[in-house]
């Protein structure tokens, strides 16, 4: 069953004069990515009174340039963090449950071309399952050649031994964070995005609020909190400047990145519902090819930076890494002139109490860090996508130990729906071709807006232009195009031709110039392939 409830609108106007109006809150959080908005809807859903500001859109940064995966972290479990796995898998049930129409279980087959690569990885891979225990998605096999090439018909078949099949599970990243902002909204917070913090303010020695302004037009806002929450991924460290700067401290940088590169191709070299993954490549790091929205995605790298730029671009050695790696493993390899799209996520590596070595950021902690300033500035940061309700969780939980909050209700996220959700059926099939699954129970609400039969691309209507800007805080093309629809992350040149359309609908909805010049100009980036 479905329902034409009305979903909550997402007028800037409106938003604004209650930004305006709001003049203290239990919470400030700072950052509108998988951390900042799990942690909103956890306070939110304990009834606290809750302001997320985000920079530019929610998700435009790290949260929206995953592998798109929703696991347990196989590679963990060598290192022997059996805990973290733990967890992440518990995690992955609980995601999958709560956003069935942007997450779905995947079948993963680990290819073997050396006859001890089955068995060594088999083994560990039932450790896996094993740990995943009632929470497990699919029984590991071991399977022969013969049923590796009819699972994988793009595998390389030469020297094929047999190889190993698993489950993880797969997701919009996105599309998830948008649900998880608009169930933070229906459940009493207030978030408003573009609206960057540029000052965190104190009483006493102790934070006590943040100032903000809006990018559209420039005004200001103070609100005053016990609790600020800097949940702004890579990014942290700025905000944590902001709070050393009142007392005057040196401040020590908590946040590694590394980047990693996504190329995305046409899912004929890789046909099926099946991934494939290369545990270990020539150099010690992992390749997937993994079926989502009709493409293919390759990846990834894992290259340290220095700097922290918005949009990072791509390395020639990482598209040559990428391309080189996957002739290795299909049968037909792509290059250069396949990609369709390329983009850059940089991950927010925790730094150990001691300095590493330069470059090494595979030692580097990839669980999620808590910190608590002097002045009581909480840090979030770290982790990934699958562990982001897990995360939330210690957040309020430290919250409360560190004063910053008093006692609390007993947390609700485990088994909360997030927006779309609220629907019996099958789940969507993410190796398919976007469209109206994206939205779950909210299908067919979009159907009733103009422009539900004009079709701009395949999965794309006009109707969903406008539900994206009337609902879903879609101010921009980019932000239509790369989030509310996955297009510039799919097919960046189709996005750039279909963008005009979506541009002229926007302003007609929005009242404001969506920034097409902007968008065609990023579509470009992510169309050019940087060759060695």
């Amino acid at each position: 069953m479905t329902t034409l409830s009305s979903p909550l609108l997402t007028d800037r106007a409106q938003m604004l004069g209650a930004l305006a109006r709001t003049t203290h809150v239990d919470m400030v959080v700072v950052g509108g990515g998988a951390s900042g908005l799990g942690v909103a809807v956890d306070a939110a859903l304990r009834g606290l009174s809750v302001v997320v500001l985000e920079a530019w859109d929610f998700a435009k940064g790290t949260s929206s340039r995953a592998t798109k995966l929703v696991h347990g972290g196989v590679r963990y479990l060598a290192q022997g963090n059996v805990s973290l796995v733990r967890e992440a898998l518990r995690e992955r049930m609980h995601l999958l449950n709560n956003a069935p129409h942007l997450a779905q279980r995947l079948p993963f087959v680990m290819p073997s071309y050396k006859c001890w690569e089955t068995p060594f990885y088999g083994v560990g891979l039932m450790a896996y399952d094993g740990l995943a225990g009632r929470e497990g998605l699919g029984h590991t096999q071991f399977l022969s050649a013969s049923k590796i090439r009819q699972l994988l018909p793009g595998a390389r078949q030469s020297g094929l031994k047999g190889g190993v099949k698993y489950w993880d599970g797969q997701f919009d990243d996105a599309r998830l964070a948008l649900a998880l902002a608009r169930t933070a909204a229906l459940n009493g917070a207030l978030l408003v995005n573009y609206c960057p913090v540029v000052e965190v303010l104190h009483s006493d020695g102790k934070v006590s609020g943040v100032r903000c302004e809006d990018k559209e037009s420039g005004q200001s806002y103070q609100i005053n909190t016990r609790c600020v929450v800097n949940a702004t991924g890579v990014w942290v460290d700025q905000v944590r400047q902001l709070d050393a700067q009142e007392a005057g401290r040196e401040l020590r940088p908590m946040v590694s990145p590394s980047q990693g590169v996504h190329l995305v191709v046409d899912q004929e070299f890789l046909p099926g519902e099946h991934a494939l993954l290369v545990p270990r490549t020539k150099d010690g790091r992992v390749l997937f090819a993994v079926p989502w929205l009709g493409k293919l995605i390759l990846g990834t790298t894992d290259t340290p930076r220095d700097d922290i730029p918005l949009e990072p671009r791509p390395l020639a050695q990482e598209v040559d890494f990428i391309l080189k790696e996957s002739a290795n493993y299909l049968q037909k390899a792509p290059g250069v002139q396949d990609v369709r799209s390329i983009w850059v996520g940089l991950r927010p590596l925790v730094r150990p109490a001691a300095e590493s070595a330069a470059g090494q950021t595979q030692s580097i902690s990839r669980e999620h860090s808590i910190t608590v300033s002097a002045n009581g500035l909480l840090t979030v940061t770290g982790g990934k996508w699958t562990t982001y309700r897990a995360m939330a969780e210690d957040v309020l939980e430290r919250c409360q130990q560190s004063g910053l909050l008093g006692p609390l209700p007993a947390c609700r996220t485990q088994d909360q729906r997030l927006v779309g959700a609220s629907y019996v059926g099958d789940r969507r099939s993410l190796g398919r071709t976007a469209g109206l699954d994206a939205y779950g129970s909210e299908a067919d609400w979009v159907q009733t807006l103009p422009g539900s039969d004009q079709e701009l691309a395949p999965g794309l209507s006009a109707a969903m232009v406008r539900f994206a800007c009337r609902f879903e805080y879609a101010r921009t093309v980019e932000d239509m195009l790369a989030r509310r629809s996955r297009l510039l992350f799919l097919d960046a040149r189709l996005a750039q031709s279909v963008a005009p359309a979506v541009a002229a609908i926007m302003q007609e909805e929005t009242g404001r110039s969506p920034e097409l010049e902007a968008f065609l100009e990023l579509a470009e980036q992510y169309a050019t392939v940087p060759t060695v």
